[in-house]
């Protein structure tokens, strides 16, 4: 016997309308897990706010479908598997998206021309002005007329932080990232990542446990640290104009184990821990913790760890300082 479930699920109203859900048949869709992210919204106005990061130059009196609804269905899209624009000729007539966009009218029957009666949201050709629009667009721009405000969308995600707590934390530990965004076509920037082994995008991240605070699309073909310092730089400043006295740590892997990097965190009193890629040198300074771990192994049959901290500065001085150094020598 399946496990069913007759009671009826009720979420946040659509205007005047219940939006239930219930298991007695009607119109099907397998869709319908939507319903908790625009749960989530309803509670956060997360996509609200993001909308509030564009401006929209079109004609009030010809907008149908005001920027916080496209941004909400692109975005809705999105989470539900539904990448290409072109997906949404035929997603622009579905109820259950509508009732997510908050549209009033979720099966379009009072749209205000013929054509688009039935089809509640906006089709794939409004979606890519909204995605292709310079942010130097203005009321000149004879199509593409909504555009992004970049410095208002990196602060949103960090205030969006911010906001998610009624008191500083203990601490903040900022983890640098740079991973790899492949792409199978012929996209601008395209570049080969011979670490990653496929044609990619290499976007930088900066996390602060399960918050994006900052995120920016880069080619591959560039120094994985391109960008960090100066968007960790915007981060922490945010960041400190609330909570002042709140201690930072920046974690990062090697490819962030760069002199300005780690000299900027010093001169403000900044923790950090990144890691250093291996070397000749390095190697040759821990020969006998190499040996000691293998001894070790070899008496317990066990994974076998022994730390050592050095003193330590590049040979060609690209760094500015001697800095310590924790190496790990592992059998």
């Amino acid at each position: 016997m399946t496990e069913c479930k007759p009671k009826p699920i009720e979420f946040h109203r659509s205007g005047s309308r219940e939006v239930v859900a219930q298991f007695d048949g009607g119109n099907i869709t397998s869709d319908a897990g939507g319903l908790i992210l625009r749960e989530v919204e309803q509670r956060t106005g997360i996509l609200k706010k993001f909308a509030a990061c564009f401006v929209d130059y079109r004609d009030p009196e010809a907008i149908e479908h005001p920027v916080e609804d496209l941004v909400a269905q692109r975005t809705y899209g999105l989470c539900l598997g539904y990448e290409d624009l072109n997906d949404h000729d035929e997603l622009r007539a579905d109820p259950l998206l509508a009732v997510m966009v908050g549209k009033r009218d979720p099966k379009g029957e009072q749209r205000r021309e013929v054509r688009d009666r039935g089809k509640a949201l906006a089709g794939k050709s409004t979606l890519n002005r909204l995605e292709l629009t310079g942010a130097d667009a203005d009321t000149g721009e004879r199509y593409k007329k909504i555009a992004m405000q970049q410095e208002q969308i990196d602060r949103l995600t960090v205030d969006h932080f911010l906001d998610a707590h009624e008191r500083a934390p203990l601490q903040i530990i900022l983890d640098l990232d740079a991973t790899d965004d492949p792409i199978h076509g012929h996209q601008e920037g395209r570049f080969f990542h011979g670490y990653y082994d496929c044609y990619c995008y290499l976007p930088l991240y900066i996390f602060c446990g399960e918050f994006l605070l900052s995120a920016q699309l880069r080619s591959a073909k560039i120094d994985p640290a391109k960008g960090a310092l100066k968007d960790l730089q915007r981060v922490v400043a945010q960041i400190c104009k609330k909570w002042r006295r709140v201690p930072i740590l920046v974690r990062g892997d090697s490819g962030f184990c760069r002199d300005a990097i780690m000299d900027w965190c010093e001169r403000k009193g900044i923790d950090y821990v990144l890691g250093l890629a291996k070397n000749p040198r390095l190697i040759k300074e821990v020969q006998e913790e190499l040996k000691a771990a293998e001894a070790e192994w070899k008496t317990t049959g066990k994974m076998a760890r022994v730390f050592k901290h050095i003193r330590y500065q590049t040979i060609q001085k690209t760094w500015s300082r001697t800095r310590r150094v924790v190496a790990k020598a592992e059998h």
